[in-house]
């Protein structure tokens, strides 16, 4: 599940696959900064989409603001690698939209490589 990945600058990142979801809550996603950062050595965490549980992508049940406030709480930056292009929340798609063009705790991008690349600039 966790897989330490080396960006062209040497800055660690942790990669999380999964096709199932493994972070459901709060509690989920700090055992996942934790291993992250055990395992890994790193605080800089790119999490497959399919990792997140559904209700993470309705912002209105506040799961997706419970967790990244726990990413940045810790110092951890986050990247979520997928296909969103279902998604048709307009709050959503804002917010993904924002997260990406303020680029420092949370990125939203369509695959691993560049969620690394983009999480060891940062």
């Amino acid at each position: 599940m966790y897989e330490k990945a080396a960006a062209a600058n040497g800055r660690a990142v942790a990669v999380i696959r999964s096709k199932t979801a493994v972070i459901t809550d709060a509690q989920s996603a700090l055992d996942a900064m934790m291993a992250a950062k055990y395992a890994c050595g790193t605080e800089r965490i790119a999490v497959q989409k399919e990792a997140l549980t559904e209700d993470f992508f309705i912002l209105s049940t506040g799961l997706a603001g419970e967790i990244l406030q726990k990413f940045t709480n810790y110092g951890v930056k986050c990247a979520i690698y997928g296909d969103f292009s279902h998604y048709t929340s307009k709050p959503l798609q804002d917010f993904i939209r924002e997260s990406n063009r303020r680029g420092t705790d949370v990125l939203f991008t369509a695959d691993e490589r560049e969620a690394v690349e983009r999480l060891a600039e940062i």
